[in-house]
């Protein structure tokens, strides 16, 4: 099997929180210091609760409106436009992932949940890491020569264990092309469905002659 990289693999495990009393200013000052747009509040046990974002914390001084309307009814916004702390500020419930969780998985709970970031919990429900768009595009975005060794060596020799030289892999711009021949037409779509699961290819144009 080739090997998927997980929200694990390219999480960021070295987390900055906030606890529910955290006053705005410190949250301010944390959030610019550590150049991040975003943390997750967490409870006395380190289980994620909610998060609090740069953007909440402007709307916030400024009193500007919520532009996405999450504040819900106006005694939540009225709450939130009262807030002193992290906890009467953020956003809750909180959506996570988990460390398992492949990065097109995590791609489409961003996408589906509108957010930027996910906090990763375990089996516990306690916080492990966080990962965030630019991770998973990050991982997604891989150098041709990246993709060129992976099939060459994974799926071509490991997998499929042909000799070396019996198809030749060209990869530009994420898009393989592989030229030679397999011992029999049915390995063709195997071998273009295996490359097609390797992380970072886009498309696969297949040039393969059979023995059979």
């Amino acid at each position: 099997m080739l090997y998927r990289r997980t929200v694990g693999d390219v999480m960021t495990d070295e987390v900055v929180t906030f606890r529910p009393d955290t006053p705005l200013q410190e949250v301010a000052a944390l959030l610019d210091a550590n150049d991040i747009v975003a943390a997750p509040v967490v409870d006395d046990d380190g289980s994620p609760v909610g998060v609090v974002s740069a953007s909440d914390v402007l709307r916030h001084e400024t009193g500007m409106p919520d532009a996405q309307g999450q504040d819900g009814d106006d005694e939540r916004s009225w709450d939130r436009a009262r807030a002193r702390t992290a906890g009467e500020l953020m956003s809750s419930p909180v959506f996570t992932a988990r460390a398992d969780w492949t990065i097109p998985r995590a791609a489409r709970e961003l996408r589906s949940r509108h957010v930027k970031q996910l906090p990763v919990v375990g089996d516990d429900e306690l916080l492990t890491g966080i990962v965030t768009r630019s991770d998973l595009l990050d991982a997604l975005i891989r150098s041709d020569a990246e993709i060129r060794g992976e099939v060459e060596q994974d799926v071509l020799g490991r997998i499929l264990a042909l000799d070396e030289g019996t198809v030749a892999v060209e990869v530009r711009g994420g898009v393989v092309t592989l030229r030679g021949h397999v011992p029999e037409p049915r390995l063709v779509p195997v071998v273009v469905a295996l490359c097609q699961g390797v992380d970072g290819v886009a498309a696969v144009n297949a040039h393969l002659a059979t023995a059979g």
